[in-house]
This record gives structure tokens, C-alpha cells and sequence, in this order.
């Protein structure tokens, strides 16, 4: 099995990158730590954690999503409800709404779901967020708990990996065949100069 340290990034797309470098540099604190750009389109990377960053595509014509309540069932297509950010504790939490609250943006009232406290709002390209902050005592990576009273029977096998039920890797890539092609990234290497 891969051995993952989180989530690089989260690619989201916004129509106003400069109202969104406001919202989720400025007003929630997270670094602007890469920017990409060309013809027609801008790529821009926030640092959330050490590990974890969110990015924006600025598209020309990308207009806000429809306001949708976090974890309000939908009809239709569907793959997106909400973004849960976590924080370390109860004093960032009421530090964000407050801010958040100040600036003019909509915030829940801080909501207690037994293992974390959360509060909801929205960014300006109405991507719904979460900010949870850790409840002492309960760490359900810890001690996972499946609490659902009609569990499927996937579910009911438990929380860890099961080995065999994808077919078996039957020819691994040689090293001499794992080639990795150059991206629009590479000017970060190649380039700190964008105008050069």
C-alpha cells in the first residue's frame, strides 16, 4: 500500500482570483505560496498546513457556484459537498468566526458533532467550508467507531484495509521505465523570473 501524507493540494476554481487572494490569504491567513499563469486561465496555490495546500483556477467566464447547504442532501449529479478544514483548537475556531463575522461573511453558530466543533460559512466563489477544532478525549483515527445503525456489508468488514479485493499488481514498472514529463510547473525550477 502507498504510504499518503495527506492532501497536496485541492483544486477549486474561481472567476475572481483577486477577491479569492483577499478571502484565503488575507482574511483566513493562508500563505500564497505558488502562482501559475498564462492565456486565458491563473493557477495559484495557498499553504493551509506544512503539508497541505488548496489551489484556484482562474478562469475567464467561471462564474460562483449555486449556494448549497453543507451536507444538505441533492438530487442529481453530484461529487462535492463541503471542504473541512481542522484546526488545532477552540481558540482558533472563535478567532475565524470572529473574523469571518467582521469581514461580512456568514458563519454558523459553533456546532459540537461529539468528536469535533465545527462552524460553517462560505468563501466568495460559495465553495462551502468547514473549521473544526478537535474535542479532548475522542480520536476516532485512534479508535475508529461505526456507529451507523444499517451498516452495508462493506462497512461491516471494519476500518482497516482489506488485501485481495482488487486484482494483484502482475508486472510492476521497471525503473528504467518510469519516465516523468515536464509540466507548466517546471518553470518553478527552471525560472524564477515569470518575464523573462
Amino acid at each position: 500500500m502507498p504510504s499518503f501524507t495527506g492532501i497536496n493540494h485541492l483544486a477549486m476554481v474561481t472567476g475572481d482570483m483577486d477577491r479569492t487572494i483577499r478571502f484565503w490569504r488575507d482574511l483566513l491567513g493562508m500563505r500564497l505560496v505558488a502562482g501559475l499563469g498564462g492565456k486565458g486561465y491563473r493557477h495559484y496555490f495557498f499553504q493551509i498546513c506544512d503539508r497541505d495546500m488548496i489551489a484556484f483556477f482562474e478562469w475567464p467566464g467561471a462564474k460562483k457556484i449555486a449556494e448549497k447547504d453543507h451536507g444538505v442532501p441533492v438530487n442529481g449529479p453530484a461529487a462535492f459537498d463541503h471542504i473541512a478544514f481542522g484546526v488545532e483548537g477552540e481558540d482558533d475556531l472563535w478567532d475565524l468566526k470572529d473574523r469571518l463575522e467582521a469581514a461580512g461573511f456568514w458563519v454558523s453558530e459553533v456546532i459540537d458533532h461529539g468528536f469535533i466543533h465545527s462552524i460553517y460559512t462560505f468563501d466568495p466563489n460559495n465553495i462551502p467550508i468547514e473549521f473544526s477544532s478537535p474535542v479532548n478525549g475522542v480520536d476516532l483515527r485512534a479508535q475508529p467507531k461505526m456507529l451507523d445503525r444499517h451498516p452495508g456489508i462493506v462497512a461491516r468488514e471494519g476500518p482497516e484495509p482489506r488485501p485481495g479485493k482488487w486484482p494483484a499488481v502482475v508486472r510492476t514498472t521497471p525503473e528504467e521505465e518510469r519516465m516523468v514529463f515536464p509540466g507548466e510547473g517546471m518553470v518553478f525550477v527552471d525560472n524564477d523570473d515569470p518575464t523573462a
